[in-house]
């Protein structure tokens, strides 16, 4: 009768070990299956999201070319369809890329700013962008996914100087992860020089092609290192279009002349002194500056397009802006050019449209610290530009996993 009564407790055990090691195995399995199923859906709504993003104009239509308020959020440009993306909506959105600058200094007046590297500009006041939280709240996702996105040019095009007298430019193409040999290179290089009181603009063009490492070189007659310019090429291939730009300041005494875009609506732009922008480097007693704004044409050219006050002279602490205005809804770039000496030139380039040199912009929250993120991407169009639209997309709420130990 022990016997079997011990018999009965140990087969009783192995049982309810047996059932308690299959709950185990079938929770931890269920357990994949749920995230599995959880981490499906994230990627799903990473693929719906960015199509509803780029597929949308948004409303107002022309939000990205006025101060009005948004009340849907899309990217698309207005009156097209596919991935054609509106290159003045995207100036709009809060960047990642930069840090805010604020002017006049205690102003309380910030802008966003895009950086572009030395000598480019594009600073775009904050009271009228589109912050994160409002595209995130306009998407229905507030609280319940977040999401960063990037917007990057495929080709891109990198201009150094390999010589400076005479100047020789290195023009370096790349695709998607490997040069582009064989493509088409066109280029407007803009020569700073003197005549009176401001500095005037000498145009050179021409073309090139890049050799099988993607790689061409320009050959100019003059001395690069003693004079002021600046250079807009782009490359085509396949269908491909890319763009690079590339300054060359003789004065390197402080920023020189800083464009801030202030009014979307009307394209108004303060040229302002950098010395009342960031209080660095010996004060200068006056820029005498020329603005050259150049529109671009459905061709892929830049021509010139004349605008207000376009010569000025800025004093620090005095006279430390001038207005001019921009063509609303016209994508180019405004080059300005000053002059401090007989001997010292500067110039300040910033796109109107963000699309007309190839500027990247990321736009979101950061997914740092999340289990689990989804991507995916989509190539569009952007002033005939070719870019890549990525998105990252995480769940906002967490993922509860249930544990046989505790319980929960």
């Amino acid at each position: 009768m022990t016997g079997s009564t011990i018999d009965h407790l140990v087969a009783t055990t192995a049982f309810i070990a047996a059932i308690l090691l299959f709950i185990g195995l079938f929770t931890q399995t269920l357990q994949a299956a749920i995230l599995y199923q959880q981490n499906r859906h994230v990627a799903l709504k990473a693929s719906d999201l960015l199509d509803n993003i780029l597929l949308s104009p948004g409303y107002p239509y022309n939000w990205g070319e006025t101060n009005a308020t948004l009340s849907v959020f899309g990217l698309q440009k207005p009156g097209v369809s596919g991935y054609v993306l509106s290159s003045f909506a995207l100036m709009r959105l809060i960047s990642l890329s930069g840090e805010p600058v604020e002017y006049p200094r205690d102003s309380g007046e910030w802008y966003n700013n895009i950086s572009l590297g030395p000598s480019g500009y594009l600073f775009i006041p904050i009271s009228d962008s589109i912050t994160y939280e409002t595209a995130s709240r306009l998407l229905g996702v507030n609280g319940t996914y977040g999401f960063q996105l990037s917007i990057t040019p495929i080709v891109k095009v990198s201009i150094s100087e390999s010589q400076s007298n005479p100047l020789t430019l290195k023009v370096e193409v790349d695709g998607p992860g490997f040069p582009l040999s064989g493509a088409t290179l066109s280029y407007y290089l803009y020569r700073s020089y003197n005549t009176g009181n401001y500095a005037s603009l000498e145009l050179l063009t021409g073309t090139a092609q890049t050799d099988s490492a993607g790689v061409a070189y320009l050959n100019f007659t003059f001395d690069g290192a003693s004079e002021s310019y600046t250079i807009v090429a782009y490359a085509r291939l396949s269908g491909l279009l890319g763009l690079g730009h590339y300054s060359h300041n003789t004065y390197t005494g402080g920023a020189g002349v800083m464009p801030f875009v202030v009014d979307y609506e009307k394209g108004k732009v303060y040229l302002a002194h950098s010395w009342d922008v960031h209080d660095q480097g010996v004060p200068v007693p006056a820029y005498a500056l020329n603005a050259t704004f150049f529109i671009l044409t459905e061709d892929f050219e830049f021509q010139e397009w004349p605008i207000a006050n376009s010569t000025a002279i800025l004093n620090y602490g005095s006279k430390n802006y001038e207005i001019t205005t921009l063509p609303v809804g016209c994508p180019g770039f405004l080059l300005v050019t000053y002059r401090i000496s007989a001997v010292e030139y500067g110039m300040s380039i910033m796109p109107w449209g963000i699309g007309t040199l190839a500027v990247s912009t990321v736009f979101g929250d950061n997914p740092a610290g999340n289990v689990w993120a989804a991507t995916d991407l989509r190539q569009v169009t952007i002033d005939q530009m070719a870019y890549q639209a990525e998105i990252i997309c995480w769940s906002s709420q967490g993922y509860q996993v249930w544990n046989p130990g505790t319980g929960w």
